[in-house]
């Protein structure tokens, strides 16, 4: 999975980052990847990096650092896969909320994510590098599951 970091970190700055400088260069996304309380999931075409999602652990919650797909992969279903596998992986794991933010610019992303299930809870002035508002999401698996029960 070290091998992956480069690739990662190349489509963090062109697809995530855009804009704002590149705070998650090689060096920063492998020690994402060696750290025990987070998770990497990668989503290939052949030998190509098309998409990717990483998430962060804490005891009963989960922070959504980076989550990516290639343009010309985008609606065919590559995020839809990479976000079940980690929502799946955080349940098995006992996490209740999983937190993410999307640029407030970014409307594609936060329509995404509201069809996955996640709320905008507030919004963050100034989050990306003082140029950029973020939308801070969430999606809570424990209303979630008691939902499902009474369902």
């Amino acid at each position: 999975m070290h091998a992956e970091a480069p690739g990662i970190a190349v489509m963090s700055r062109d697809l995530i980052e855009a804009g704002l400088g590149w705070r998650w260069t090689p060096r920063e996304v492998a020690q994402l990847i060696r750290d025990r309380t987070t998770n990497v999931a990668v989503a290939h075409a052949g030998a190509h990096l098309i998409g990717f999602g990483i998430m962060q652990y804490a005891d009963d919650e989960a922070h959504l650092l980076l989550f990516a797909v290639r343009p010309a992969q985008r609606r065919a279903g590559v995020g839809s896969s990479l976000l079940a596998w980690l929502e799946a992986t955080a349940v098995v794991a006992g996490i209740e909320m999983i937190f993410l933010e999307a640029r407030s610019s970014n409307a594609a992303a936060r329509a995404f994510y509201a069809a996955y299930g996640y709320r905008e809870l507030a919004v963050m002035p100034g989050y990306y590098s003082n140029r950029e508002d973020a939308v801070r999401m969430g999606k809570d698996f424990a209303v979630a599951s008691v939902l499902r029960r009474l369902g």
